[in-house]
């Protein structure tokens, strides 16, 4: 047991002792190595350019190395970063690489073609050195991808349409690209950030790079059952790229509630019932089927509908239904407005009606005669007592 402690307090010292990111050296191989992903690579004149530069050592005890670069023509700047700065030597530990960057800056007016640059780092007892291809071009142009991930949305006049589009800079070179879509009339379309609100026209995208965005599409409340198509354009500078989506817009209904001949208005007796006639009409572009009639009513009312409910009403058509308002019987006369209501499958509707109420003439008589008995009692009183 103390003999596998021991052991395993060595090897966490051996591990401790290694540097951050060491790894094992692949069997067989024992050396230096100056690596470049990309040793040959095309720039434009009069730009900054950057090669990524790695120094790998395998199985090799670490030493300081200098570092050195030949082979660029005249008016050109060429300097080798290390974390950032300038640096113009390296040291690899055992196992281990370290990061290099050479960074070109070539004048506008250098000659078109490829030259030859080479890379060494030398030491006391060890050298490598790498050959670098460094070709000048003219500006390519720039070219620009645009593709949505759901092309086809489908909803409701009521729905928000939203687009994930990536937007690729297949050019060499950094660029600023405009958004812009081109949907139908009264057709509302933005670009935003692709986890955010903020409303784009442009973004910046690295060349070779893409990035995603968001086009949201909201059509007007009226408009009607159909694909409509929206063209999405990126571009910038002398590149563009266009790519379509499409809104499968669904049929809806809309309801609304009116009087025969659009009035809504009636009139009524206290204690009794009358009949009013609403008319129930379907505006939308798809049919409202179970469509339900309600009532919103003073205290003591009854209002019912003859029939309650319509089975569907297809668009553009209505059908008329028959209001069974009955006020109380000690209702006071004056106007009164109760609100009918219409609903199917989260469409509604609503209309206040103005309903007149009087009160029944049976009453008025029975409140003369009282009247007039109160009025012959007081003249038979008077008659009697004033005597005395």
């Amino acid at each position: 047991m103390r003999f596998r402690t021991v052991v395993f307090s060595v090897v966490l010292a051996l591990a401790a002792a290694l540097p951050a990111g060491a790894q094992e050296a692949p069997v067989g191989v024992k050396g230096l190595f100056l690596l470049a992903d990309y040793p040959a690579v095309t720039v434009r004149p009069g730009t900054t350019s950057t090669i990524s530069l790695r120094l790998q050592n395998y199985a090799l005890p670490p030493e300081r190395l200098g570092l050195t670069v030949s082979g660029a023509p005249a008016g050109w700047t060429v300097t080798l970063l290390g974390g950032g700065q300038p640096v113009a030597a390296v040291m690899a530990a055992t196992n281990n690489s370290t990061s290099l960057q050479l960074r070109l800056d070539v004048p506008a007016d250098a000659a078109i073609g490829t030259q030859n640059l080479t890379v060494a780092a030398k030491g006391d007892t060890t050298q490598v050195s790498l050959p670098l291809a460094v070709t000048l071009a003219k500006d390519l142009p720039a070219k620009l991808t645009l593709e949505p991930q759901l092309p086809s949305l489908r909803g409701t006049a009521k729905s928000s349409f939203e687009y994930q589009l990536n937007v690729k800079n297949d050019s060499g070179r950094n660029l600023v690209i405009s958004l812009s879509a081109q949907a139908p009339q009264n057709f509302e379309a933005t670009f935003t950030e692709q986890y955010g609100s903020q409303e784009l026209s442009s973004i910046p995208v690295e060349a070779g790079q893409s990035k995603s965005v968001k086009l949201k599409v909201r059509p007007p409340s009226t408009v009607g059952a159909d694909t409509y198509p929206v063209t999405v354009k990126a571009s910038a500078e002398d590149a563009s790229a266009e790519a379509k989506v499409a809104l499968e817009i669904a049929g809806q209904p809309r309801l609304a509630l009116a009087g025969r001949d659009g009035i809504v208005s009636g009139r009524s007796e206290a204690g009794k019932e009358t009949t009013i006639p609403i008319v129930v009409t379907n505006t939308g572009t798809a049919p409202a089927d179970e469509i339900e009639l309600s009532s919103t009513a003073p205290n003591g009312w009854k209002i019912t509908f003859e029939p309650k409910t319509i089975d569907r009403i297809a668009p553009g058509q209505n059908k008329e239904v028959q209001a069974l308002v009955t006020p109380p019987e000690k209702a006071i006369a004056g106007d009164y407005a109760p609100t009918f209501n219409v609903a199917a499958r989260g469409e509604n509707a609503s209309t206040q009606f103005r309903i007149a109420v009087a009160t029944s003439t049976i009453w008025g008589i029975v409140g003369a005669g009282i009247i007039a008995i109160a009025l012959l009692i007081m003249v038979g009183a008077v008659a009697r007592f004033g005597r005395r």
